[in-house]
């Protein structure tokens, strides 16, 4: 009997080891890409937001990366704390290139009670796969019901 349990467990040990080394399907890995995003914006962590956006990006009326870092450790130091709230991703694969559209509430204000600013913003991103990794090199945004 304590063989077979024993036995029982080395299978489960196995299996999960397994399955700990099959590698996510490409738009888990992106999803999960938006995911440490949203998390680095919240969390006050530019650099870490950076890290997922392409060299060459290129966002609204030829903003850059270079902007788009402005923008972000901008809008970090006029709020103290930033709220990203996005509503369900729209993912639409291609051949190592995906295109994500989604809604997101960003807020933003002292941090200590209620928010102080929101606005609710459409965004279709383009996104495409370098070295076995996601990076963001094109973003369009609108305010919610512009488009």
């Amino acid at each position: 009997m304590a063989r077979t349990v024993l036995n029982c467990l080395r299978i489960a040990l196995i299996a999960c080891a397994l399955a700990a080394c099959t590698r996510q399907a490409p738009e888990q890995r992106l999803r999960a890409e938006v995911a440490a995003m949203q998390e680095a914006a919240e969390n006050g962590q530019p650099r870490a937001f950076m890290a997922r956006v392409a060299p060459d990006f290129i966002g609204n009326d030829g903003l850059d990366r270079d902007g788009l870092e402005r923008l972000l450790r901008g809008q970090l130091l006029l709020n103290a704390k930033v709220g990203v709230r996005t509503g369900p991703l729209e993912v639409e694969m291609g051949q190592g290139t995906a295109t994500v559209r989604f809604t997101v509430l960003l807020t933003g204000g002292n941090g200590r009670f209620l928010p102080e600013r929101g606005q609710v913003w459409q965004v279709t991103s383009g996104w495409r796969e370098h070295d076995g990794d996601w990076q963001l090199y094109s973003a369009d945004w609108s305010a919610a019901g512009e488009r």
